[in-house]
């Protein structure tokens, strides 16, 4: 994407170049990215008259929504929201996002409650039943932590009322490698069309997985 050539990205990988600046700046380029994206500063400064115990203890309300309202529509109507649950707000405040220009506006935060199907494709990470929060304005596939693997919710199917997998995600040969957690199941792959990128796939990031609810 960034018009790098074989031995370029050899080099690259093998740690006999560096990327120069310019170089970084072509990748940024070519991702839709930028260093605000990449790295968001909260300017917010929290009142002094705030504890730092009222401010673990606030939550935000997140609609609960079917699959295919997740996946298909850019605001949750009322009658859309199944129910609302209540997450703690330090899950969701700066959060780092990335998600083309078609996507930025959709509202970010819904989840779904995760069936028996995408249950025990996550066993034990995911239960039947649990709540599962998704960030819309994440879709790059570069991962979130360098300590653990990311989750995405991922469409399945072009177009409208496609249905929704959570798993975690690779891109390699052009295509999707969806990974479920549960060895028993059988990993499986989405080849983008010729007009479609793989970010129009991802649905957004899991942030928030909350089994008890």
């Amino acid at each position: 994407m960034a018009s790098f050539n074989q031995a370029h990205i050899s080099n690259f990988l093998n740690g006999r170049r560096a990327l120069s600046l310019s170089g970084l700046d072509r990748v940024l380029a070519a991702q839709g990215l930028s260093v605000e994206r990449m790295m968001p500063l909260d300017l917010s400064v929290a009142s002094e008259s705030e504890s730092e115990s009222d401010r673990d203890a606030e939550t935000e309300a997140v609609p609960v929504v079917s699959a295919a309202t997740a996946v298909d529509d850019a605001v949750v109507r009322p009658e859309a929201v199944i129910e609302t649950v209540q997450v703690a707000a330090s899950a969701l405040r700066g959060n780092r996002w990335w998600a083309p220009e078609k996507y930025a506006q959709w509202q970010r935060y819904v989840a779904v409650r995760a069936d028996a199907q995408q249950a025990a494709a996550m066993d034990p990470l995911i239960v039947p039943g649990a709540v599962v929060v998704i960030d819309r304005h994440y879709h790059s596939l570069a991962p979130y932590s360098a300590h653990r693997r990311t989750l995405y919710a991922v469409r399945t199917g072009g177009g409208a009322g496609g249905g929704l997998l959570l798993r975690y995600v690779e891109f390699d040969g052009g295509s999707l490698i969806l990974r479920p957690l549960a060895q028993e199941v059988p990993v499986q792959v989405i080849t983008p069309g010729a007009k479609e990128t793989p970010a129009d796939y991802i649905v957004g990031r899991v942030c928030v997985v909350v089994s008890e609810l």
